[in-house]
């Protein structure tokens, strides 16, 4: 199949390197254009700015950092809505908020083309080896057209519901990882506070029935202090402001999650915003140790 892809930054580089390897062609545009060279090199054709993907393809992904960079190459000036053939099908995989997925897909409809929100749940790790999964919001009958496709790039696909119900998901999902690993983080330093090494409160934590599951994914980063990028820090708080807003367009309260916003911007304000956003625990960590 032909595909679109904008967005090669470090869930999409690998969402495409995984297309073509399973022999789909691919026109992809990034903004920072050296991060297209891996895919370009391995057969891609490299397009110099959104409108041009839009001109050579009918179905198109977009996985982008915030709304504001989604809205750019969608409506800007060159962007690729007004350039996609009638009844295209864009499928957006970047993490929004649900109102701006439901305002995308009216753009798209004006605009004679079909939409899809469909964030992913995973890193760079399941992105890799082609284990994410989709949280859909849409017409079922679009996403049976792209199945294929995101079968190559994840090991499920949900469909929630209507459009902005995929971003809804997303926003649910990601608000319980941040606040799994604070809570984490403030157990870690209390046990230590309290002389009990960390090996041995991961060991016992982790495998008890208060822990996330995904947090023993994470343990080595945490005893090793690793905290290069798998998912970076300043993401997390992107998606947790989205959640915020989120709640204050439903008028509904969530006071722990926005105490939970407000700990990682703590840490982007303390510089770790590029690293993994396990580095949250750095906040925590006593004066005098390494952070």
């Amino acid at each position: 199949m032909k595909v679109g892809f904008i967005g090669l930054g470090l869930m999409g580089s690998r969402m495409a390197a995984n297309l073509q390897k399973a022999g789909h062609e691919l026109v992809v545009y990034n903004r920072t254009q050296q991060r297209a060279d891996e895919v370009v090199n391995k057969g891609a054709t490299r397009a110099q700015s959104p409108e041009e993907v839009a001109q050579q393809y009918r179905v198109l992904f977009t996985i982008l950092s915030t709304p504001e960079a989604v809205e750019d190459v969608a409506l800007g000036h060159d962007g690729f809505l007004k350039a996609l053939p009638g009844n295209s099908l864009w499928v957006n995989c970047s993490t929004v908020n649900p109102s701006f997925a439901i305002k995308m897909a009216q753009h798209a409809r004006k605009m004679g083309q079909r939409y899809l929100d469909a964030p992913v749940s995973g890193t760079t790790g399941p992105a890799e080896k082609g284990e994410l999964v989709f949280l859909i919001g849409g017409d079922a009958a679009d996403i049976e057209q792209v199945q294929e496709l995101l079968d190559v790039m994840g090991k499920e696909t949900v469909h929630v519901g209507e459009h902005g119900q995929g971003s809804g998901m997303k926003m649910a999902n990601n608000m319980m990882l941040a606040q799994a690993m604070t809570a984490f983080a403030e157990a870690l330093r209390l046990g230590t506070s309290l002389g009990i090494s960390e090996e041995m409160l991961c060991k016992t934590l982790l495998n008890g029935p208060a822990a996330a599951p995904y947090l023993k994914l994470k343990q080595p980063k945490i005893l090793s202090r690793d905290f290069s990028p798998q998912f970076p820090l300043e993401w997390t708080h992107k998606d947790l402001h989205l959640a915020s807003v989120s709640a204050y367009e439903q008028s509904i309260a969530l006071p722990s999650l926005q105490a939970t916003k407000e700990i990682y911007a703590q840490a982007k304000q303390q510089g770790f915003g590029e690293e993994d956003f396990t580095a949250v625990y750095r906040v925590y960590l006593p004066d005098g140790e390494e952070k």
